[in-house]
């Protein structure tokens, strides 16, 4: 049950006299509507309150839901005087000024008190424009476009035409008041909405025909003094709910990054004694290297230093070996390049807003002919990785689906001696590499990793076999999380 839920059912056995039990002595809903009908009749004779057409009765089968009998369903125009309010024109400065709080709905907070307002009118204003000042203590309540906010006012003022000031009779304590002031914003609900140009809106019509259940001022001081002690009550809930919520929401995430960093260190499966090694995988990677060079495919590159002690981030299992990012794949190696003007129409162009933060998912895939392309653009193939060494944090990471072309943001490059490039991608994305990378990236507003940084970013790397099996756990772990994340929502 969402906070607003656990509220709104509060209020509703609140409604339903189910909150505090009734006592005959406090006398019934009837009594106190004749009171009422006796005041305004006083009122009407002292010319303090005109006439109003009589509002018709509520029908037996109107009524939206049982009551006590002691209890008496009212229409809200029966039981209040209102009136609303207005905007002066805002091109002619003489009404506004810093004189009395011109009260918005966005000064009006759920079930608050309002002690200011961001906007102030003039007396001028207030002399030529409004009829009347709302005085501290008024109950206000929004009926355009936010319908069914109500606030208290802690101060003098005057409010716009989307809200009205709410005046009940027979009410020197307030009781009546302040149990209109928890309860309309759900009675509000019931009310015959029409369209408004920006909304939802009740018109003066609906709101005198609101349905009320209207206790004796006795019963709804003691539902209000109950409201008033279970609503911080809520609000503990809402918090907790919040919190777990995150929690709920962070989860499937959580799990993955936990996972993989467990994976990366050689804790997701029992390590058995192999007669292979990483380290003639490594042997091999580098004779790949070589052989590379000497066919001209790649360039020689400064040799990286060697891996210090101190440098190693985590202890891995014995038949696993360290290696720099550089010595095992091309990503220091100059990339191809193509002009926009020399793009052929059915080229796939991938930018860095194409891809999803975290995933690496591709959210769009624009080919030239569809997309305005300028500058030249880095050639990448099938199965290369793609690391965006613009804001790194983002992690758009991803193995490329097809060939084509991409901003010069994105590094393609390969892995060598036959690893697994899965394995390698998910290496990138661990919380180790998340977190070291985003420790040494430069530039404030463009943060960006440079190339020295990757090539000589540590690699933990194990046999093929054990690569192979990471990366089949590791898309079986993801797939669980997006079912996870798909049931959350």
């Amino acid at each position: 049950m969402t906070p607003q839920q656990l509220r709104n059912s509060i209020l509703q056995l609140a409604m339903e006299g189910k909150l505090v039990e009734q006592r005959l002595e406090e006398g019934t809903g009837e009594e106190l509507y004749q009171l009422i009908q006796e005041e305004k009749q006083e009122l009407i004779k002292a010319g303090k309150l005109k006439k109003q057409k009589e509002l018709s009765e509520i029908a037996e089968d109107e009524i939206p839901f049982e009551i006590p009998t002691a209890w008496k369903w009212v229409k809200l125009g029966n039981v209040i005087n209102y009136f609303m309010g207005k905007t002066p024109p805002r091109a002619e400065p003489e009404w506004w000024g810093r004189d009395i709080p011109w009260i918005s709905i966005s000064d009006m907070s759920d079930y608050g008190f309002i002690k200011m307002s961001k906007e102030l009118v003039s007396t001028k204003a207030i002399n030529e424009k409004f009829t009347r000042i709302s005085r501290a203590g008024t109950l206000l309540m929004s009926f355009k476009l936010t319908v069914g906010r109500t606030s208290i006012l802690d101060t003098d003022a005057v409010h716009n035409e989307a809200i009205i000031s709410i005046l009940p009779y027979v009410d020197s304590s307030n009781s009546f008041r302040d149990y209109l002031f928890y309860f309309l914003p759900t009675i509000v609900q019931w009310g015959n909405y029409k369209n408004a140009i920006k909304g939802k809106t009740l018109n003066s019509k609906s709101i005198s025909n609101l349905y009320i259940p209207l206790p004796p001022i006795g019963e709804q001081k003691r539902i209000v003094e109950k409201i008033t002690k279970i609503l911080p009550i809520t609000d503990r809930y809402e918090k907790l709910w919040l919190r777990l919520n995150e929690l709920n929401k962070r989860f499937p995430e959580d799990l993955q990054k936990s996972i993989l960093q467990e994976a990366i260190q050689g804790k997701l499966f029992r390590q058995k004694d192999e007669a292979e090694s990483a380290k003639s995988l490594i042997e091999k990677i580098l004779l790949e290297r070589e052989g590379l060079i000497e066919a001209g495919q790649i360039k020689k590159q400064k040799a990286l230093p060697p891996i210090q002690e101190d440098e190693v981030p985590f202890d891995i299992p014995d038949s696993w070996c360290w290696e720099r990012l550089g010595n095992i794949s091309t990503y220091n190696q100059t990339k191809p390049k193509v002009k926009a003007i020399d793009l052929k129409e059915s080229t796939w162009v991938l930018d860095l807003e194409d891809i999803e933060k975290n995933t690496g998912n591709i959210l769009e895939r624009i080919n030239a002919k569809d997309k305005k392309v300028s500058g030249d653009k880095l050639v990448f193939y099938k199965d290369q990785l793609l690391y965006s060494k613009l804001r790194p944090y983002l992690k758009k990471i991803l193995i490329a689906p097809d060939d084509g072309v991409c901003t010069p943001e994105l590094v393609p490059f390969n892995i060598l001696g036959g690893c697994n490039t899965n394995y390698i991608l998910s290496v990138l994305k661990s919380p180790y590499v998340d977190f070291f990378i985003n420790s040494v990236t430069y530039g404030v507003k463009m943060p960006r990793v440079s190339v020295e940084t990757m090539v000589n970013l540590l690699i933990p790397i194990p046999t093929i076999k054990v690569q192979n099996n990471i990366a089949e756990m590791i898309e079986k772990v993801n797939s669980l999380c997006d079912k996870l994340r798909i049931l959350i929502k």
